[in-house]
């Protein structure tokens, strides 16, 4: 009887774990939701949290290297992605490969 009654205990404990989790994903959905708005509403919070990373990523003691490039130099290939995944890309050619290096003689 008791070990019956323990288990019922364990798993109550878990089943409220179990919520408590699910609580806490819910509000860290609804607070990165509400992170996507400021952002799309403020453009200069995405540089301004992409250099709060960068300064997280370069605290902390690791063999990281960290290059960062300009939010703004990635902005036309997103761009042109979106046209693509749209199908109005404009009629444009797509972008040249990079040209390979010339062999060496061996």
């Amino acid at each position: 009887m008791q070990q019956a009654m323990a288990r019922q205990a364990e798993a109550e404990r878990e089943r409220r774990a179990k919520i408590i989790n699910a609580e806490g994903e819910f509000q860290a959905s609804e607070r990165l939701k509400d992170a996507a708005f400021v952002i799309e509403n403020h453009p200069i919070a995405l540089p301004l949290r992409y250099l709060q990373t960068l300064l997280e990523i370069g605290g902390a003691s690791s063999s990281t290297i960290i290059f960062p490039a300009p939010i703004d130099l990635i902005q036309p290939f997103l761009e042109r992605a979106d046209r693509s995944r749209k199908g109005t890309d404009g009629g444009q050619p797509p972008l040249p490969a990079q040209p390979s290096a010339p062999a060496q003689p061996s």
